[in-house]
């Protein structure tokens, strides 16, 4: 457990007032130094305001950025590195990242001994995860939309690994992340935010119209996003990182409730990306996050 990854509320507090007292002073020395990391659930695609030029589309509605502006506030100077990235898995993070042609630096390049806080949401990405469970499993509905084709062939889904293997791979993933954190940013305190419920637990037709997975797929999509979940509690509890419940916070929000904080299966440009976070959700993360510090 890496005890410098704990910097409490009451540190980040001693930040800002001597942050306060930096801006006072004009010294840029003291100025709260926030990275945020991660992929496109922290990038937030058209959300709404996106530079397509960017390979990462991020966006200036995503949490890090309403989370700077909120902490920015009277008398507190905040220094944001927003380095998250559409696609992001681990590797990116200490590695080049492949987007739409650009290489982009790895994520942890932006950290450095005088980082404050790091906020990070990485590994859905990870083992094709993410794809396989949305794409993957609409692709094999189009066939069979009231059947459980997805469920049916999950050992195959996954390169011929179990679908709960590769969440363990990325458990693994994530503990090789949460050390390299802690060598670069020694003094920071470190959040890891999970991801939303997604998928809901059952299907209906009307939900397919949103999400157009199997009627008998639902169930499993939505129980691998829960395994993913508690892999990121876990590996954040044994790295003593703060972990923010997402899941729990979104609980009534997927794709298909009356009111979803992430998108359908069609991409609104003045909204959000395809099965994206909209805006309530980027602002529902960032009111937590507040919170939490």
């Amino acid at each position: 457990m890496h005890a410098a990854l704990r910097l409490g509320a009451a540190g980040l507090a001693t930040t800002l007032t001597l942050t306060a007292a930096a801006c006072t002073a004009g010294s840029e020395d003291e100025v709260l130094r926030y990275v945020a990391l991660g992929d496109s659930f922290t990038a937030a695609p058209y959300v709404p305001q996106t530079n397509e030029a960017d390979p990462c589309l991020r966006s200036t509605g995503n949490y890090p950025s309403v989370l700077a502006r909120a902490l920015d506030g009277g008398d507190h100077q905040v220094r944001l590195t927003d380095v998250s990235c559409s696609g992001a898995r681990t590797s990116d993070l200490t590695g080049s990242q492949q987007v739409r042609g650009d290489a982009v630096p790895p994520q942890l390049d932006a950290l450095d001994e005088d980082t404050d806080l790091v906020t990070l949401s990485i590994g859905g990405n990870d083992q094709a995860l993410f794809s396989t469970m949305v794409y993957g499993c609409i692709e094999l509905a189009q066939a069979d939309p009231t059947g459980a084709p997805c469920t049916e062939r999950a050992g195959t889904l996954g390169g011929g690994a179990a679908l709960e293997d590769l969440v363990e791979r990325i458990r693994g993933n994530l503990d090789g992340i949460y050390a390299e954190i802690a060598d670069r940013a020694p003094d920071a305190r470190v959040i890891s935010v999970g991801y939303p419920d997604i998928f809901p637990p059952r299907g209906t037709p009307a939900c397919q119209e949103r999400l157009p997975l199997a009627l008998g797929d639902f169930d499993l999509t939505h129980d691998l996003l829960a395994a993913l979940d508690e892999a990121m509690r876990d590996a954040a509890a044994d790295a003593g990182v703060d972990f923010l419940d997402v899941r729990a916070l979104s609980e009534g929000h997927d794709i298909c409730s009356a009111d979803p904080w992430v998108n359908g299966q069609h991409t609104d440009k003045d909204a959000a990306l395809e099965f994206h976070p909209f805006a309530s959700y980027e602002q529902a993360v960032a009111d937590a996050l507040l919170e939490m510090l």
